[in-house]
């Protein structure tokens, strides 16, 4: 939606957009399904449900596996295969209720493909991949960590966690780094998406985590959304911000890219990507300027906002729109709307954090949120909506960090270093070490020579993949434990066969930092082990005497020693139905919403950075004239491990693809479907065109799910935040050109990406 210059003022901005709004709400239809899956699916699943009488198959109720909005629902399985997924009772799913979204309904092919890992693997002295024992893969495993420690020294080495397993597989993880292999390089895909989230949060408010509940976005009278495709990324939360919108909220959504829930917005705005700071800095300038922010809430709850107040008066409507395009009236428009609100959420996600000062962004919608009074009560609040399904729980809580043990304690704490020395009985070194990124820049230099890689597909995921696969290749030893034969397990030298998560038990911590239980649905495929009980076969196989007997007796250990989870056991969560944390004790119930009465700083306030902005780590040139940023789409996860095994989602989105502006692609001679090579300073990649005026003719969008693409091949791996080291995906500068030689246009049609929930 644009703005129309013969409205009057703010006011008259805001009627159009609302109009559009409550038009679209009522013509958009939401029959993803029955698009989604091959002719005839649905009644297949049928059939194979009536065909078997209930009391012969498996029905188990667990939390889903794919994004981290944490939906629960039962499965059905005849022990072999997932026949179907339908949602529990309302008060069982405390985030999704009857709702769940494509992938949690229908994508379980994966579980039974027949490229599934269903014994160890060990490269022998041809270079070839042989199946072995369980005995014979983890003596190799143990033997040639063990001697690259031993020699080189544990710093030497390193793990890759995994977001996608359970908080116990993750809290054995960090434990396995430090006990066993004495190395603080421990690190995973948080850090490659939140962890300028994280960062930002906790400098700010203390948790580096939502302060919401999902049903505060029901409450919000304003929902501010950038840098989120929540419709597509998020579907069930985005049904949950339509509805608000339906029953009178308003919704404001600034994004580079006029995604789906912009359809859906009382303003949306287009912005320029890498700027976020400027437009951010813009509303706050306006709202104190005008008196419009909480007096009360600034002068008992926080500290810094003369000096917020005194550096954002350089982001005048003027300079604002100079820098990002954003015009003084989306500015004013955003900015009274919000003030005007009772009850205000700020929510985001990667479009703000994945860049090499995303965070000063977080820091800068932290500001904003604390001098409107957005913060602690109903409705109210800041949520990063997280991405892997435990990314919350298994990215951050559980310590598989460099500079954290559980729960965010530092390690450079003495006393808390002794606590965990003394309950692992070990040393840990005070000194911080490598992230992910790092893992691979430092490997250069031999600082490490071996890597452990859980449930990551770092060859794809990476920035810079052309460096992160010569980094894979001359590994003195790559272990890689995971599903299937991904990218990265190519270049291991033992390739370890994990369960997915319908195969284990354990807990996910979803995005509003709610722990639900994750129920065995089925036996595991072939000889595939839980993580958890692999990593306690390898500890005790290089000296140590691991004897859990079941998850649940180590979250008992994550308790122990978590002060964020002291009071979360396997039983309370299965009897509650879920437990937000902080969750002190057995006897505290949770909590839904953060700060309430004072924030987890040092003096109980919230303490405001003044944050001015940075240019984005590469900007367009006369070489490379457009900005390219990457993102999701709805019917694919990630890099594709579990979903391009699903026959229905591959029908419908089966390649990545590049977003060009029509002006653009007129320009360049290009049309629906046409391949298009892009190249940037370190790479290329040629993907088919889709021609749409969803993005602006200065900028690109291409997804980041396919191998064959491979988009991070284009993204800069050396230019991180400097205070959380999460990469720039999303500004790369880019050029273009037609690939004549390849271009058929018969039967051409423009790809297809959108969806709903």
């Amino acid at each position: 939606m644009v703005v129309n210059d013969d409205l009057d003022g703010v006011a008259g901005y805001m009627q159009q957009a609302k109009n559009q709004a409550i038009e679209n709400v009522e013509h958009v239809a939401e029959g993803v399904a029955a698009e989604t899956l091959p002719e005839g699916k649905l009644f297949e699943i049928a059939q194979s449900i009536g065909d078997k009488r209930l009391e012969e198959l498996n029905v188990e109720d667990t939390t889903c596996g794919y994004c981290a909005v944490g939906c629960r629902f039962d499965l059905y399985t005849d022990g072999e295969a997932v026949l179907a997924a339908r949602p529990t009772d309302e008060e069982d799913a405390p985030v999704n209720g009857i709702s769940t979204c494509v992938k949690g309904k229908f994508s379980y092919d994966f579980v039974n493909s027949d490229d599934r890992l269903t014994a160890p693997l060990v490269r022998d002295e041809s270079g070839e991949f042989r199946e072995a024992t369980w005995d014979v893969a983890l003596s190799r495993v143990a033997e040639e960590l063990g001697s690259i420690r031993d020699e080189h020294g544990g710093e030497t080495l390193s793990v890759i966690a995994s977001s996608k397993a359970t908080n116990e597989d993750n809290y054995l993880m960090g434990k396995f780094a430090r006990q066993v292999l004495g190395t603080n390089s421990v690190d995973n895909c948080n850090r490659l998406c939140h962890s300028s989230t994280v960062a930002g949060l906790a400098k700010t408010y203390g948790y580096g985590a939502a302060s919401i509940s999902t049903d505060d976005l029901e409450l919000a009278d304003c929902i501010l959304l950038t840098g989120s495709n929540t419709t597509e990324a998020h579907p069930v939360l985005a049904t949950r911000i339509k509805q608000n919108v339906r029953d009178g909220g308003d919704l404001i959504v600034f994004d580079p890219r006029e995604i789906q829930i912009a359809e859906y917005a009382t303003q949306y705005t287009q912005i320029k990507p890498g700027y976020d700071a400027v437009w951010i800095n813009g509303i706050t300038r306006y709202i104190i300027n005008n008196d419009l922010y909480d007096e009360e809430f600034v002068q008992e709850r926080t500290t810094g906002f003369e000096d917020v107040k005194e550096t954002v008066q350089e982001f005048t409507p003027e300079r604002v729109e100079e820098i990002t395009g954003v015009r003084p009236e989306a500015i004013a428009s955003a900015a009274e709307t919000i003030a005007e609100a009772n009850r205000c959420i700020f929510g985001w996600t990667l479009g703000l954090t994945e860049h090499s000062h995303g965070t000063e962004n977080v820091m800068a919608m932290a500001n904003l949120a604390a001098i409107t009074g957005n913060l602690g009560t109903p409705g109210a609040g800041v949520s990063p909506f997280r991405g892997q399904n435990n990314v919350q729980g298994g990215g951050g809580d559980m310590g598989p960090l460099p500079d954290s043990f559980p729960g965010y304690q530092d390690i450079a704490d003495d006393e808390v270093r002794a606590k965990f020395e003394d309950a692992w009985d070990c040393e840990i070194s005070p000194e911080y070490g490598y992230y992910t990124t790092q893992m691979f820049l430092e490997a250069d230099d031999d600082h490490v020579r071996g890597m452990y890689i859980i449930g990551e597909n770092a060859a794809l995921s990476e920035p810079g993949v052309n460096h992160a696969e010569e980094v894979l290749e001359d590994l003195d030893f790559l272990v890689v434990q995971d599903l299937f034969m991904t990218e990265t397990a190519q270049y291991a030298d033992v390739v370890l066969p994990a369960c997915s998560f319908v195969e284990k038990t354990g807990t996910f911590t979803n995005t509003d930092r709610t722990v639900q239980k994750v129920n065995k649905v089925m036996e595991p495929k072939g000889k595939a082990r839980p993580d958890w009980q692999i990593l306690q076969d390898l500890a005790n196989r290089m000296g140590r005497e691991w004897d859990y007997d079941s998850a649940a007796e180590i979250m008992d250990e994550i308790n122990s020693l978590t002060p964020l989870y002291g009071g979360v056991t396997h039983e309370r969560v299965e009897a509650e139905g879920g437990l937000q944390w902080p969750c002190w004790d057995e006897d505290h119930p949770g909590t839904k919403r953060l700060y309430t009465e004072e924030f987890e700083t040092e003096d109980g306030m919230a303490n405001l950075h003044a944050v001015g902005y940075s240019e984005p780590a590469e900007t367009p040139d006369d070489e490379h004239p457009f900005t390219l940023t990457t993102g999701r789409v709805l019917y694919q996860y990630h890099t594709g491990t579990m979903t391009h095994r699903e026959e229905g989602i591959m029908q419908y989105n089966r390649s990545d693809f590049v977003e060009i502006n029509p002006k653009t692609a007129t320009e360049y001679g290009i049309e629906n479907g046409d391949p298009v090579r892009i190249e940037s300073r370190r790479g290329e990649t040629t993907v088919p065109a889709q021609v749409t005026d969803r993005v602006g003719p200065e900028n690109l969008f291409v997804p980041i799910h396919f191998a064959e693409s491979a988009v991070n091949r284009l993204t800069d791996e050396d230019r991180l935040d400097p205070a959380a080291s999460t990469p720039e995906f999303k500004v790369s500068a880019v050029r273009i050109a037609a690939v004549e030689d390849d271009i058929d246009r018969t039967g051409t049609e423009a790809v297809e990406t959108m969806g709903d929930d």
